[in-house]
């Protein structure tokens, strides 16, 4: 169950079992801080003053509190961070997440001098990304070791009539980052291609929107070899998924946004070691990112069309997997000879893409945990970006700054394309080590119509965490959620 997050303001007292204050460097505490001060005999602004609190990034005090009011306060500091957005939604997941640990039913945050409403929606999509977790299958704790779970929060304000848009953003913004965080983290025997498709019924059905789904024989009737060639060792159907929002103005071409849903990538025949492929159950994060925008969207009732693209299935070794070697045909007509059956997310794309074109859309922007050559070139703090449109890669590129999932734009040169030439086919589906993004990203465009403006994300580096975040822990981020959402709200009418 997601987080409620609510609003009050400043002039009501901060008495809650937790109260956080998300604190820059510099930032002045104001009345509202300053009452709760005097509650707790000066302690705030003596640990401010002493230097014993500096508001620096991640840096958290925890004081308890005094005979009234607040039980305990958090300090929690942003560091002198240029996008303060950004610094403030870090600062409000990181609160939540102490205030689960802590196990406090409620928290009420305060990050004073916050008040536009882009600031609110940081704050909002923050919380209920640090209170997020995934206990589906856990056993319950002993009854000694049960904590409350986390179930409320209230922003502290100036002004709470102003702050609602905020919060209506933000809670929109959470609610599609928690769907797809959800999903991602499932293992693979449960979230499967089915449950995908089934993940998207619901939002159609809760959001009034048309839902296609076509399995194993519809797609060999549309020619979908590229897509086929990876589910052909498994014996679950796959799904290619479209969902349509459309509530912009009527005959305007919509924006396609497409993902990459291998439920559980084994590598096929190609098949990868076995330490960590755990984390595969994670490769379809760009199909999950889809589905979570399409909530967020339609929660946001955006005055624009969108059509949601996804194609998902599983990658195994088995005696009906497809070889290396082996020749297939996509259903734009180009044959692809398979060097790697571990380069199977690009197969899968090319046949969304193509099943894109029915749509007209003005543009394409789709996302995929494709490469670890884009972990080793950017790590996991930036999102690799390649695009045909200058204009339109900028565009989706400052969309991941302002949804805190930064982008680098990398080159989709021609230059590059002989590494994918075939000997026996249009095409081959690797063209080795060196730049092996920048070659997947290429692949990929063979497959878009030229005159439609294309983005690609990368997200093999940012989807998921195999280690702790601090403001979250290891697992899914909810990464692209943002960028899809920012982008289209950008292009809403």
């Amino acid at each position: 169950m997601a987080l409620s997050v609510s609003l009050r303001g400043t002039r009501e007292p901060l008495d809650a079992p937790l109260v956080a204050l998300v604190l820059g460097p510099d930032t002045v505490l104001g009345a509202a801080v300053a009452a709760l001060d005097r509650e707790m005999g000066g302690v705030i602004a003596r640990s401010v003053r002493q230097r014993d609190f500096r508001g620096g990034k991640d840096e958290v005090l925890h004081l308890t509190g005094g005979p009234s009011g607040a039980h305990r306060t958090l300090l929690v500091g942003t560091g002198a961070a240029p996008h303060r957005a950004t610094a403030l939604r870090r600062g409000a997941a990181l609160a939540a997440r102490r205030a689960r640990q802590l196990g406090v039913p409620t928290l009420a945050l305060h990050a004073p001098g916050a008040s536009r409403p882009d600031e609110i929606e940081a704050l909002t999509a923050g919380l209920m990304a640090g209170a997020w977790e995934y206990a589906e299958l856990k056993s319950p704790p002993p009854p000694t070791d049960l904590r409350p779970a986390l179930e409320s929060a209230t922003i502290v304000v100036a002004d709470v009539a102003k702050a609602k848009a905020g919060l209506a953003a933000g809670t929109a913004l959470g609610e599609g980052q928690a769907l797809a965080r959800r999903l991602a983290m499932m293992p693979g025997n449960l979230c499967t291609p089915g449950y995908l498709a089934g993940a998207a019924r619901e939002i159609g059905r809760r959001h009034k929107l048309p839902v296609t789904v076509l399995g194993r024989k519809e797609l060999e009737k549309l020619g979908a070899g590229s897509f086929l060639s990876v589910a052909q060792g498994t014996p679950q159907d796959p799904k290619l998924v479209a969902i349509e929002y459309m509530r912009g103005r009527k005959g305007d071409k919509p924006i396609a946004l497409v993902g990459k849903g291998v439920c559980f990538d084994t590598g096929g025949i190609s098949i990868k070691p076995a330490p960590g492929m755990e984390f595969m159950k994670f490769d379809m994060s760009g199909a999950a990112g889809v589905l979570g925008a399409i909530e967020a969207i339609a929660r946001m009732n955006l005055k624009v069309n969108v059509v949601g693209l996804l194609g998902a299935t599983t990658n195994m070794p088995s005696g009906t997997a497809i070889n290396p070697g082996d020749v297939v045909r996509a259903m734009n007509g180009k044959t692809i000879e398979i060097t790697n059956t571990d380069a199977e997310g690009r197969l899968i794309l090319a046949d969304v893409l193509g099943y894109a074109r029915r749509y007209a859309p003005a543009v394409i922007v789709d996302a995929a945990t494709l490469t670890g050559a884009c972990v080793i070139a950017l790590g996991h703090n930036a999102t690799g970006a390649f695009g045909t449109d200058e204009t339109v890669l900028n565009e989706v590129i400052a969309a991941a700054k302002a949804a805190a999932e930064p982008a680098w734009p990398l080159p989709l040169w021609d230059d590059y394309k002989e590494q994918i030439s075939s000997d026996v086919a249009d095409l081959k589906n690797t063209g080795g080590r060196a730049a092996g993004s920048v070659t997947a990203a290429l692949f990929l465009k063979e497959f878009v119509d030229e005159g439609t403006p294309w983005v690609h994300l990368d997200i093999a580096g940012t989807a998921y965490s195999e280690s702790d975040l601090v403001a979250l822990p290891k697992g899914p981020t909810g990464v692209p959620v943002g960028t899809f959402v920012q982008f289209v709200r950008g292009r809403a009418r």
